[in-house]
């Protein structure tokens, strides 16, 4: 796997954009609740069977490298309460690829070692709320110092650390300042994710909170002279910025409202062993069962993509959307 890839065709749609990262949902298990996330009545348990083997998920992870991917991150549900999850995370560890993961935290000092020894540097959180009883509400579970606790364990540890906060009018707006104040001392980077469309996520537009009334928020309090834009990374979800003096950064991912498709360069993997050209398409390619047949799933791959619409999966009219309109899966079982 340690040969020069660069006589690869690479992954790209009909748009010239070429893919190279990889998301892989290892479990549509989580141990919280969280309501954007997961309907209220939970999501309908099946068979083992149904999703990826630890092992099939290494073997399947490396023919994605063989066609060109440099980067994969692991999700969920919580990618951690995965059976196995440090045997995956170990193996992959060993690809010619950057690893990441995206996490809750709540189980995260327990495989610290097993980050460290993969090699994984960059580590995003989801913490939706600073405030204790909010975010236990958020979650619908009681895990916030143990979260709080495991971040900076990962900050004392030198990892580099996102947390990603889904904004949600009326529920936690109002801790927009709170979240970017972490930076001013802290080697942090906030991430503000727009609240999505997903079956049983109870979205409404009114929810919303646009990038533009955002960095509003953010220049009345701080004036245009306490912060500054800074350079994205190529393929970047996000707009980046930094306070003045700042340790940290914050950014805003606008899917919704200034969508950033035009750069786009994921592909998904559902636990149950489905791409997913787009977070927003309805429509996916089923691998998995094509890899239980012996058959190639390199067209399978390539079609996918080439399929992929220019902007969020075809669904252009957001403006006209509900979320019972939104023929996708609930979040937690298309991973993050």
């Amino acid at each position: 796997m340690a040969e020069s890839t660069s006589h690869i065709k690479p992954i790209v749609d009909k748009f010239g954009r070429i893919h190279n990262y990889l998301r892989i949902s290892l479990t549509e298990r989580c141990n919280l609740r969280c309501f954007y996330c997961m309907p209220e009545e939970g999501v309908a348990l099946r068979e083992k069977s149904v999703f990826m083997s630890s092992e099939e998920i290494i073997a399947i992870a490396k023919e994605f490298v063989e066609l060109g991917i440099k980067k994969i991150r692991l999700t969920g549900g919580e990618p951690l309460v995965k059976k196995d999850a440090a045997y995956i995370i170990e193996e992959l560890g060993k690809l010619p690829i950057e690893l990441a993961i995206t996490t809750n935290a709540v189980n995260v000092d327990k495989f610290i070692d097993v980050l460290k020894c993969a090699q994984v540097k960059s580590i995003n959180v989801s913490l939706d709320s600073l405030v204790a009883d909010r975010f236990n509400a958020i979650s619908r579970r009681s895990y916030f110092d143990r979260i709080m606790s495991n971040i900076n364990l990962l900050l004392e540890n030198d990892f580099e650390v996102k947390v990603n906060v889904v904004l949600i009018k009326g529920t936690n707006d109002d801790e927009i300042i709170d979240f970017i104040n972490w930076t001013k001392k802290t080697k942090i980077n906030i991430r503000f994710i727009e609240f999505m469309p997903f079956d049983g996520n109870k979205w409404e537009w009114e929810k919303k909170v646009s990038f533009k009334e955002l960095l509003d928020k953010v220049d009345e309090h701080y004036g245009a002279d306490g912060f500054h834009k800074i350079q994205d990374a190529k393929n970047d979800t996000s707009r980046n910025y930094q306070l003045k003096n700042g340790q940290g950064t914050f950014g805003i991912i606008s899917s919704v409202t200034n969508p950033f498709c035009d750069t786009c360069n994921r592909i998904r993997l559902t636990a149950d062993g489905k791409i997913k050209n787009c977070l927003f398409s309805e429509s996916e390619s089923d691998l998995l069962t094509a890899y239980r047949n012996n058959e190639s799933i390199e067209p399978i791959i390539r079609n996918s993509i080439l399929a992929k619409h220019p902007e969020r999966g075809g669904n252009v009219a957001f403006e006209n959307l509900t979320e019972k309109a939104i023929k996708n899966r609930s979040m937690i079982t298309i991973g993050g």
